[in-house]
């Protein structure tokens, strides 16, 4: 109809929780291609080509391939960037920033690790 507001449907979130046994060597994939909005958590190791836009948890080793992005904050035990992230990095152990990496935000890890070509802008507190 003519002059006739309409109603947009609310934006939704998607939370993905994997859950299983503590000792553990499962890892969750985030396929090239993928996009999740909302808050992203995992008890498990993630590998993570896709595109995030909200907060990633990872309560083990999160790997991001080149193609990956999140736009939001992520905490992890331990990390390995290829990709790019605009939002605040927490690592709880080893961060490891391979040639292709782009930060952009805060970092706090444990440990770092910088390969020769990856790049951060903002602050960066080590140890």
């Amino acid at each position: 109809m003519l002059g006739a507001k309409s109603k947009q449907a609310p934006e939704k979130t998607l939370t993905v929780v994997a859950n299983s046994a503590k000792d553990s060597q499962d890892t969750c994939v985030v396929a090239a291609g993928t996009n999740i909005e909302g808050k992203f958590t995992s008890a498990e190791n993630v590998r993570l080509d896709g595109f995030v836009k909200g907060e990633v948890k990872c309560s083990q080793r999160l790997v991001m391939g080149e193609s990956g992005r999140v736009e939001g904050n992520i905490r992890t035990k331990d990390a390995i960037i290829m990709g790019k992230i605009e939002g605040e990095l927490v690592a709880e152990g080893t961060l490891h920033l391979k040639a292709t990496a782009l930060i952009k935000g805060s970092i706090t890890a444990k440990y770092m690790v910088v390969d020769e070509g990856a790049k951060y802008i903002g602050d960066c507190k080590i140890g």
